[in-house]
């Protein structure tokens, strides 16, 4: 296949760059890597003395960005270089106590937030359930679901920085007395608009049709009251119920924090970063396996990738003057990795966690510490509270075009359905453009684990993540996929199955998050063969007839 951008390795990642982050239509991803690096470690339009990054250093890093080797996250690829410089990904927000006046603080924080670009998560956890009587007023606590609602309707209203929709997250602790409730409130496929016609229906023929927290990913907050049970060999009913949900729905998700991390049930809205503190602050950026030769040059780019992201704590602009505090008290790296299916595929080697991977985790997890400490010393900073996070990188790993964060490729070939003048659905078939690329360098397709293709084998992705998570000192964002609900593979009758194993491996994951194939209406895309795909790419189909080709030239 020809490509017409060098600097990229396919039109579809000239093309994300083009319309989402070049300054100009005529910038470079060589002016940006300059740009970037020059505004978050260099001069930042001053002098050279205003540098807080050595020169060898700086140069390296524009080469590791400039290869792809080293990505740092949207948000500082996009304001790097504009006169705002809101490079933080995301917020971290926490009801503080359940008062009238809290309510309306964690609406304009979130509203703050999310107008600079960034996503947010939220905790309610301390809001009364609903029905408590309220000794001011003779009323009732309407409970927290009522406020997520409040906060979902913000982010469905504002543009993220005038250019990206919302992303958020909510959670509640897993013993609220409102957390049957929480349980069902995204269970679309029950919830009816009017007598027999549900929310799951309308997402069906218009995924961006509005319903209850579509903005926002759940989770229930497991502590270590949790853990004591299930080290009795005690499921609790809340527990199953949610595993339940998440074979049969996708949510609620799972958010772990046991011992010295128990109070850390604050999310970023992909769940990657995690805090207990209010108005925390994420600060991302993942280097990409799948571009690196050998663990001596990994060791090079951990180590200027960390300090770049210090370099991010003092040069990010951000909202109001508490994240200001929050950061220079827990100063949040979030250094992550992404390629990492990609890095196994070029070894040979199966979704599983082996000793050569262990080896390189360990520098990973060993200098991105000593680097950034380092680095911190150096410009009289507060040391990190935390160092690693992997985030989902979807963005940026299609502008690299490897597979994202830890997650396996979603499917080899897949068929992307869509919505033309609101009436008519098309679809048409498409091969991932990592899959492709590794293809054409010589990987059998066949031989490609998929996250379609282990959705029958759960434990495999649960085991990886696990395995993976003691080099991470905060939490791995990865949706691990399932097969339809009802399926031989996941029904009712395998719930409890479920509970045990997602419980098996509980104690030693900050997160877990699934998706059942079909439970969003209107799913975009489902997985095909190679061969079908391949063979049938650039035709466009009328849904459900395949015999009807809107090209003129079917090719089949």
């Amino acid at each position: 296949m020809s490509n017409n951008h060098p600097e990229f390795h396919n039109e579809l990642g000239f093309n994300i760059f083009k319309q989402k982050y070049a300054i100009t239509p005529y910038e470079t991803w060589r002016e940006r890597s300059h740009a970037i690096v020059d505004a978050v470690c260099g001069r930042n339009n001053g002098t050279e003395a205003n540098a807080i990054m050595g020169k060898d250093d700086m140069d390296f890093l524009v080469k590791c960005i400039e290869e792809k080797k080293f990505m740092p996250g949207g948000r500082y690829i996009y304001y790097a270089g504009r006169l705002a410089t809101f490079y933080n990904n995301c917020y971290l927000l926490k009801l503080l106590e359940d008062t009238r006046e809290d309510w309306a603080s964690l609406l304009q924080r979130n509203t703050n937030c999310l107008m600079t670009g960034g996503g947010t998560g939220n905790d309610v956890s301390e809001a009364r359930p609903s029905g408590k009587i309220l000794s001011k007023t003779g009323g009732v606590s309407s409970g927290p679901i009522p406020l997520l609602h409040m906060i979902n309707e913000a982010g469905r209203n504002v543009m993220q920085g005038g250019s990206r929709r919302s992303a958020m997250y909510g959670s509640l602790n897993w013993q609220h007395g409102d957390a049957d409730l929480f349980l069902q409130v995204k269970n679309w496929k029950e919830q009816e608009i009017v007598p027999g016609l549900t929310y799951a229906m309308v997402k069906e023929q218009n995924f961006n049709a509005a319903a209850p927290l579509d903005m926002t990913n759940i989770s229930l907050n497991y502590d270590d009251a949790f853990l004591q049970q299930i080290e009795r060999g005690a499921l609790p009913q809340t527990f199953v119920e949610n595993c339940r949900m998440a074979m049969s729905n996708g949510e609620p998700g799972f958010s772990f924090n046991f011992g010295d991390k128990q109070n850390e049930t604050l999310r970023n809205a992909c769940t990657e970063i995690t805090s207990e503190d209010d108005s925390d602050v994420c600060n991302l950026g993942s280097i990409n396996l799948g571009n690196i030769s050998d663990i001596n040059e990994f060791r090079d780019v951990v180590r200027v990738a960390s300090k770049f992201l210090v370099c991010g704590t003092i040069r990010a602009g951000l909202p109001y003057h508490k994240v200001a505090q929050v950061r220079e008290q827990n100063r949040r790296l979030g250094l992550g990795l992404m390629g990492m299916h990609e890095w196994l595929l070029k070894r040979d080697k199966p979704y599983i966690v082996d000793k050569e991977y262990k080896e390189w985790m360990r520098v990973y997890k060993n200098e991105s510490e000593r680097s950034a400490n380092k680095h911190c010393d150096r410009l009289y900073l507060s040391r990190p509270k935390g160092y690693r996070a992997i985030a989902p990188t979807g963005t940026i790993s299609l502008l690299a075009c490897t597979t994202s964060g830890i997650e396996p490729i979603y499917a080899t070939a897949y068929k992307r359905r869509y919505l033309t003048n609101g009436t008519r659905h098309k679809h048409e078939f498409v091969v991932d453009a990592t899959a492709e690329r590794l293809v054409q360098e010589g990987i059998d397709p066949e031989k490609i684990e998929t996250a379609f293709s282990l959705s029958s084998d759960p434990e495999r992705r649960i085991k990886f993540q696990y395995d993976t998570q003691p080099y991470i000192d905060h939490a791995i964002s990865s949706t691990l996929n399932l097969p339809a609900w009802g399926s031989a593979e996941n029904n009712e009758d395998r719930v409890e199955e479920f509970a045990g194993l997602v419980a098996k491996y509980a104690k030693g994951l900050r997160g877990l998050t699934f998706y059942p194939d079909g439970s969003r209406g209107g799913q975009p895309i489902t997985a095909v063969p190679y061969a079908e795909a391949s063979s049938k790419r650039g035709v466009v189909y009328e849904d459900n007839s395949e015999q009807q080709c809107l090209s003129g030239v079917c090719g089949i």
